[in-house]
């Protein structure tokens, strides 16, 4: 069986680097996606990590990791950082 979960996105409004998309790891398969919303399909019998990082050229930054486990069914948020130096956020998303 198969569970979808939401993923946001986020990139800063006033970042140090231009035209750079993010990619999705989920259990070790990356793939490009675009900032915003979005879902995946997770098996729902086991954990799986879910990881995201940008890349740039020849270097990878911003990266973040989150094990998502069965019981979870809450959205998730991904934060890039404003330099292109630093790691990224996930977890929930903020309350406002």
């Amino acid at each position: 069986m198969t569970r979808r979960i939401e993923l946001t996105l986020h990139k800063p409004r006033f970042a140090l680097y231009a035209g750079i998309r993010p990619t999705l790891v989920i259990e070790g398969r990356g793939q490009p996606v675009q900032w915003g919303v979005g879902t995946w399909q997770l098996p729902d019998e086991r954990p799986v990590v879910l990881g995201v990082y940008l890349f740039a050229r020849f270097w990878r930054f911003g990266r973040a990791e989150l094990t998502i486990d069965p019981a979870d069914d809450g959205p998730i948020a991904y934060r890039a950082p404003v330099l292109p130096f630093l790691p990224g956020r996930m977890g929930p998303p903020a309350r406002h």
